[in-house]
C-alpha cells in the first residue's frame, strides 16, 4: 500500500524543471493543515478531513497554498478564480527585459532619420514599453564621445512629453546607452505620431 507523507512531509529530490502543482480537496493527503477560511481569517491547525468538510459546506474548494509549511497551509476558496488570479499576476510580473524595445542612434544622424527614430521611440512608449536608446561610436567618432551624449540627451528631451529617463546616459565600451520609461498612461501625449494611424514601422 502506498504510504503518504506525514503532516508537512514532502519527497526530496525533485526532477530538473519540476513545477509544483497545487493540490486541492481529496488530493491533499496529509493528516492536518493550517487552515485559512473563506473570509481570509486564520482558523488554525485542523484535521484535513474537517477542513474539507468546511470547504464543501461553503460550496468551495480546499486549496493547498503553501505546501512547504509544516503543516501545509490550506485555504478555502473558489479554485477556478484563484487560478485565474495567479495567471494574471504571472503576466503582470514578467521580467522587465521582455518589455524593453531598443532604438539605435548615430552620432551624425540626419534630421529625417532622427525623426523616424523619435516616432519609433514615441510609439513604443505610448504602448507602455520601456525604450533603450543605444548610440555606438565608429572610427574617429570615438574621439568625440561628447557628441554621442548630446544626441542621447537631445532624444530624451524630445521625448519628455511621453517618457522620462531612468538615469543618466552611460558609456559602456564604444556605446552610450540610456533607458527611457513611459509616463503614466493618463499623462502620455503623442507629438510625432498620428494616433488615428497605425505605426507599422515601429511594430
Amino acid at each position: 500500500m502506498a504510504r503518504f507523507p506525514q503532516s508537512g512531509g514532502r519527497f526530496k529530490g525533485k526532477r530538473p524543471g519540476f513545477k509544483q502543482r497545487l493540490r486541492t480537496n481529496e488530493r491533499i493527503r496529509v493528516r492536518e493543515v493550517r487552515l485559512i477560511g473563506p473570509d481570509a481569517r486564520q482558523i488554525g491547525i485542523v484535521p484535513t478531513y474537517e477542513a474539507l468538510k468546511m470547504a464543501k459546506k461553503h460550496g468551495l474548494d480546499l486549496v493547498e497554498i503553501s505546501p512547504t509549511a509544516r503543516p501545509p497551509v490550506c485555504r478555502i476558496l473558489d479554485f477556478g478564480k484563484y487560478k485565474y488570479e495567479l495567471s494574471k499576476k504571472g503576466k503582470d510580473t514578467k521580467p522587465a527585459g521582455s518589455k524593453i524595445k531598443e532604438v539605435k542612434l548615430r552620432v551624425r544622424i540626419e534630421q529625417h532619420d532622427f525623426m523616424v527614430k523619435l516616432r519609433r521611440a514615441e510609439h513604443f512608449l505610448d504602448k507602455g514599453f520601456k525604450v533603450k536608446l543605444t548610440l555606438s561610436f565608429r572610427g574617429r567618432e570615438n574621439e568625440h564621445k561628447n557628441l554621442g551624449f548630446d544626441v542621447i540627451n537631445r532624444t530624451v528631451e524630445d521625448l519628455k512629453h511621453i517618457g522620462t529617463a531612468d538615469s543618466e546616459a552611460r558609456l559602456a565600451g564604444r556605446s552610450v546607452t540610456l533607458i527611457v520609461s513611459p509616463l503614466p498612461e493618463n499623462k502620455r501625449t503623442l507629438k510625432y505620431n498620428d494616433p488615428s494611424e497605425p505605426n507599422e514601422e515601429a511594430e
